[in-house]
């Protein structure tokens, strides 16, 4: 397993997140050809999309079956509506739903009660649920029109940094699904 530059070597930099399909990626790839980017904007891979549940940090790689294990936890499938188009400061460019489900804030309340019992930390300000499109967007401009449309979420997974080592140059890698994968009819209208 590789880690980022931001791991030591024998610990992975890790994540929780939600993690759109093929088609949900579709939808967030023509809304991204939408925006004007400025030339040194960093635009993320649509393999890269997600929504942060919870940042762990570095962890000894003889943790991961603990966790992949201790992280499961019960999940009512929500839709996540997509709305407002961002520039968030130091030039994140980001997609914001346009309210935060019931059963997403269970869900992350959820996750920082597990990860405190596995004694790891979370961060205590208050959850805000984003989808970063790309880094380096200072002067981006976002579309005039938003996303009318929902992905149905029935699933989360472990994620690891990869710090883009990847042979197909992916910074991010799946360790564990839990709940459903995203599957093709994700989307709604």
């Amino acid at each position: 397993m590789s880690s980022s530059p931001d791991a030591p070597r024998d610990s992975a930099r890790l994540f929780l997140a939600l993690c759109p399909g093929r088609a949900v990626q579709a939808a967030l790839a023509e809304h991204a050809k939408a925006w004007h980017w400025n030339e040194d904007a960093a635009r993320y891979a649509p393999a890269d999309w997600h929504v942060t549940l919870h940042f762990i940090g570095a962890v000894p790689h003889a943790r991961l079956d603990e966790l992949r294990a201790g992280l499961a936890v019960p999940l009512t499938p929500f839709e996540l509506r997509f709305g407002q188009p961002a520039l968030w400061p130091h030039g994140l460019a980001v997609l914001l739903p346009m309210a935060v489900p019931a059963a997403l804030q269970q869900l992350h309340d959820q996750l920082a009660r597990r990860l405190h019992q596995l004694d790891l930390r979370t961060d205590e300000r208050p959850y805000r649920p984003h989808l970063t499109l790309a880094r380096r967007a200072q002067t981006a401009r976002p579309p005039a029109l938003w996303p009318a449309w929902g992905w149905w979420v029935q699933g989360y997974a472990l994620m690891a940094s990869t710090g883009g080592t990847e042979p197909d140059g992916q910074r991010y890698r799946m360790l564990q699904q839990y709940g459903a994968p995203d599957t093709a009819d994700a989307l709604r209208p």
